[in-house]
């Protein structure tokens, strides 16, 4: 039996698209590294019930690949150092570096693998991966609002062309008793749930 030479075109077409190298229905990510100097990574936790302790961790390195038109995330990867932590109190820090806290001594580093993106709306989305803090990992989830992505208005200088950036805003908790970290926890001295805070800017490559 023959085909109609339409029905032939549209059938190879479906083929391709099936059984082919999946370019056409893959998404185009690209490559984003976020700058260092345009992040905040923040936390917020209970002391005592009085007050809720605000920190932050001054130091971040990580890149992800993304897609915008599709919201897709094909990967992500962000490395913090423990050390980098702090509260704007000297004692408060050394203590947070020593091993009540981050041991960051046996654990330089904490390290965030994205393992999904679930777009919830036109700028919004839930990210998924998995924590690496104190030896062990565990899953996190990240509520996401990018907040613009454009060329950026100023030039890193003469020559260079402006970069494109991608700007975003995340929120989530965390129990840190999950990670080992029960400092303070049965007595009421620290809150075991942190609240995180996130403000990032990453430029395309």
């Amino acid at each position: 039996m023959m085909l109609h030479p339409r029905l032939t075109l549209a059938a190879a077409m479906l083929t391709a698209l099936l059984l082919g190298d999946g370019s056409v229905a893959k998404a185009d990510t690209e490559r984003w590294v976020i700058d260092d100097s345009h992040a905040s990574i923040g936390f917020m936790v209970d002391h005592i019930g009085f007050a809720r302790q605000l920190g932050m961790f001054l130091e971040i390195e990580g890149s992800f690949e993304y897609d915008p038109d599709t919201m897709h995330l094909e990967s992500g990867r962000v490395t913090i150092p423990t050390d980098s932590v702090f509260t704007n109190h000297d004692k408060r820090d050394e203590h947070l570096r020593d091993p009540d806290f981050f041991d960051t001594g046996t654990h330089p580093f904490m390290v965030f693998t994205a393992t999904d993106f679930e777009p919830t709306g036109e700028q919004q989305g839930r990210l998924t991966g998995d924590l690496e803090l104190l030896g062990r990992r565990n899953p996190v989830t990240l509520d996401v609002t990018i907040n613009r992505i454009d060329e950026y208005p100023f030039s890193p200088g003469l020559f260079r062309a402006r970069p494109y950036v991608l700007g975003a805003s995340l929120r989530g908790t965390l129990r840190r008793s999950d990670w080992g970290m029960d400092y303070g926890v049965d007595d009421g001295l620290v809150g075991d749930e942190v609240e995180l805070i996130l403000e990032v800017e990453a430029r395309r490559q």
